[in-house]
């Protein structure tokens, strides 16, 4: 590639994602995931569009699956382990019996109604019965839901995409015979319990590793923490464990451990995220050819609604009849199972494996994912509306950002107290910082507490101090002369300009 070449590269990709990001936006006011935005930049891109070519499905399936990773190691640390916890035997079940459900009605579905060979039929079940993370809290972020039914919702989005590429994988095999049932139990089995014990593994040891290596710089955590996701998703895949269960484990144990930097790397991860996605939609909506998708319109729609309809009520059904989980609340789940990113993903590995008709399945599958997407997601908050789930005007679940101190204009400043510095025993009131600038922590030995006025500092202290950029300077310097000069600087001239030469600890 010649120089000249990078930057037209560049420039394309750079405009590719400015366009997905102002996608995403308004994906969000209209309420509908923005998948459908990004598979539609790619359509548009492709050969029958821009003329860009791509048809390399093994190149796809392997970005794809890295994608996936990468954005389930996000899921894993952006999850709050106290909403989960509780649901994970029901959502459990749900990813792993309630997917054989969906796979075995959705497969006698397609087998019966539109004549389907038994190895494709089995296949294309597999393939839809994932609901998508990504997709389904999309449109639900905005929706007042019980926490206990988003916490389902996003715990069995976390834990089902594992079950179902174990289930290709096997479907997608080249021998004449599929295997038996304890064959795919067995393995299931295994794939599932090593690729659970190295998440959790790698998840702790990073855990530990992070907490105790001091790195040089700040930025050098979040690539850390999202290294140990992608070393645990990798180590899963080469002992024949399941990677996407490891990555997503790993993040949920780092996550929700007190990881030093903890809403950097947050953010960090949150960005990696939504890189993969887009990347990943493009690339698939560059990969189908949309000359063939109205001949699968037919065959999508059945499926679609076998699925929607019969499958996955019955599966939930089946799966929460234990737990005594409300009507009204299983309806809603069998609604919100929206497919996304992982169905298209998984639709490229019997093209790898080389199954005669797997290009139609990908055609099946892409027009089934951007229907009934179109189709439920504007629906949902009707739905949940009707169900009795949710009013107008009721108070949604807050949204709390780690750092949103840019949309006021503030900054965070951060001060240690050293030995020997006048800061020692001056109260809080007597700092005399301009306004409004404030301190609104203190650390000492370990401990935090909200300074009152009356509060003193004392050696040691770790102080933060929010503030504005218009008198950031003027704090600053007021710290400084205080610490020099104690109270009573500017009486004795001082007025901590940072260029002056002292020999008093600041």
């Amino acid at each position: 590639m010649t120089l000249q070449q990078l930057y037209l590269a560049l420039l394309v990709g750079g405009s590719v994602l400015l366009a997905s990001i102002t996608a995403a936006r308004a994906a969000y006011r209209v309420g509908l995931p923005s998948l459908l935005f990004f598979l539609a930049v790619g359509v548009i891109m492709g050969e029958d569009g821009l003329g860009l070519h791509f048809d390399d499905a093994q190149l796809a399936q392997a970005l794809g699956t890295a994608a996936l990773a990468l954005i389930l190691i996000e899921g894993g640390l952006t999850t709050t382990w106290a909403s989960v916890r509780r649901l994970l035997l029901p959502a459990g079940v749900l990813a792993t019996a309630g997917v054989a459900v969906s796979v075995i009605i959705t497969a006698a579905g397609a087998h019966l109604l539109l004549g389907m060979e038994w190895r494709l039929a089995l296949l294309l079940g597999a393939i839809v019965s994932s609901t998508d993370a990504a997709a389904v809290f999309a449109v639900l972020r905005a929706l007042p839901l019980p926490s206990k039914l988003s916490g389902l919702l996003e715990a069995e989005s976390g834990l089902n995409d594992a079950p179902t590429i174990i289930l290709v994988l096997v479907f997608s095999s080249t021998a004449v015979d599929l295997p038996g049932p304890g064959y795919v139990a067995g393995n299931l089995l295994y794939q599932l319990a090593a690729g659970a014990a190295l998440g959790l593994i790698t998840g702790r040891f990073g855990v530990a590793a992070l907490r105790r290596i001091a790195l040089p710089a700040t930025g050098l955590y979040p690539l850390a923490a999202v290294g140990f996701g992608v070393v645990a998703f990798a180590a899963a895949g080469a002992v024949g464990a399941s990677g996407i269960i490891a990555a997503y484990l790993s993040g949920l144990v780092m996550g929700n451990s007190r990881l030093p930097h903890r809403a950097a790397t947050l953010s960090f991860a949150e960005g990696v995220g939504w890189l993969a996605q887009i990347g990943l939609f493009v690339m698939l909506g560059l990969l189908v050819d949309p000359s063939r998708l109205p001949a699968a319109v037919g065959a999508a729609l059945v499926v679609g609604l076998v699925l929607l309809l019969v499958a996955r009520p019955i599966s939930v059904l089946v799966c929460l009849l234990a737990f005594r989980v409300p009507w009204r609340e299983q309806a809603f789940l069998s609604w919100a199972g929206l497919r996304g990113a992982v169905p298209i993903v998984l639709a490229t590995f019997p093209i790898v494996a080389g199954v005669e008709g797997a290009w139609d399945l990908l055609n099946i599958v892409f027009v089934l994912v951007v229907v009934f997407t179109l189709v439920q997601g504007p629906s949902l908050p009707r739905a949940a509306r009707l169900l009795g789930l949710s009013r107008p005007g009721q108070a949604r679940e807050l949204q709390v950002e780690a750092a949103p101190l840019e949309v006021l204009g503030a900054e965070l400043l951060t001060l240690t107290v050293p030995p020997g510095s006048r800061l020692h025993g001056v109260e809080i009131s007597d700092l005399r910082l301009p306004a409004p600038a404030v301190i609104t922590l203190i650390i000492r030995a370990g401990t935090t507490l909200v300074p009152a006025p009356t509060t003193t500092l004392a050696e040691d202290d770790e102080v933060l101090i929010v503030t504005t950029g218009a008198v950031r300077g003027a704090t600053e310097r007021r710290l400084r002369a205080v610490g020099r000069r104690g109270r009573l600087a500017y009486w004795h001239g001082e007025r901590g300009d940072p260029d002056t030469d002292h020999t008093t600890p600041p």
